[in-house]
């Protein structure tokens, strides 16, 4: 890996500056479908995001100008409410408009998904044992194993096989969801996936995004503020629009 830091230099000490200029000079270490992301030194990382959003299941898949700075608005705010709550994000620090210094572990191939309502594969996969966004007496917390070109849910007993810290993960998981529902009150939050990894310190971060492309939010009016609008086929004027009403929301 090449970087222009000078040596003794802690990469969580370079400039906003610096960042973007070695992010000029060097292709990205990993490129996914939503983010490019830059190893650095020290175990941390720089991540721009991409502004596509996509849905599987509605089969649509596009760049949506404007949504990426959006995104990084909610998230920079989400991970200093989740930290002030005691929840370790990998966020460190905005760098840019679409950019932000983050702290590196390996990304885990599956996300936990807390669902506090009966919406999306809850419907698809398990038709009639609920009623469309009905609420769940108690936060469901489930795994699935992140594959191409669809994710899959996967149970707990495999990853325990692996040695994961399974309870520990969904344990946080719905400290995340308590949080972030005390956070966004009146605004409801009805499920939402995350992306947990390892620091080298044996500790669990939260390493994926929190924000409007990972959740489904409601507004008191009953109006979607997330990227249920894209999956319904709204134009990207529309998305825009309401997700910047949820960050007016939020004040």
């Amino acid at each position: 890996m090449s970087s222009a830091i000078v040596p003794g230099m802690r990469s969580g000490d370079m400039s906003d500056d610096e960042l973007l200029a070695l992010r000029e000079r060097r292709e990205p270490d990993i490129e996914g479908k939503s983010k490019k992301l830059w190893l650095l030194p020290d175990d941390l990382c720089l991540i721009e995001i991409i502004p596509s959003i996509r849905s599987f299941t509605f089969n649509r898949d596009e760049m949506v100008a404007d949504t990426g700075p959006l995104r990084l608005d909610f998230y920079e705010r989400a991970a200093a409410r989740l930290a002030a709550d005691g929840v370790r994000t990998a966020f460190s620090r905005r760098v840019s408009p679409i950019c932000y210094l983050a702290e590196y572990c390996p990304a885990p191939p599956f996300e936990v998904i807390v669902k506090n309502r009966a919406v999306g594969s809850t419907l698809v996969k398990y038709p009639g044992l609920f009623t469309p966004e009905q609420v769940l007496p108690r936060p469901v917390v489930k795994f699935d194993y992140r594959t191409d070109p669809e994710d899959q849910p996967i149970a707990e007993d495999y990853l325990r096989a692996l040695e994961l810290p399974v309870d520990e993960m969904a344990q946080l998981a719905l400290r995340v969801n308590k949080s972030l529902g005390s956070w966004l009150r009146p605004v409801e939050v009805w499920d939402f996936c995350l992306i947990f990894g390892m620091s080298p310190d044996g500790e669990l971060v939260l390493i994926s995004e929190v924000s409007q492309d990972c959740m489904r939010l409601r507004h008191s009016d009953g109006s979607s503020l997330d990227k249920d609008l894209f999956r319904r086929g709204a134009g990207h004027g529309e998305i825009i629009s309401a997700w910047r009403r949820l960050l007016d929301e939020l004040g």
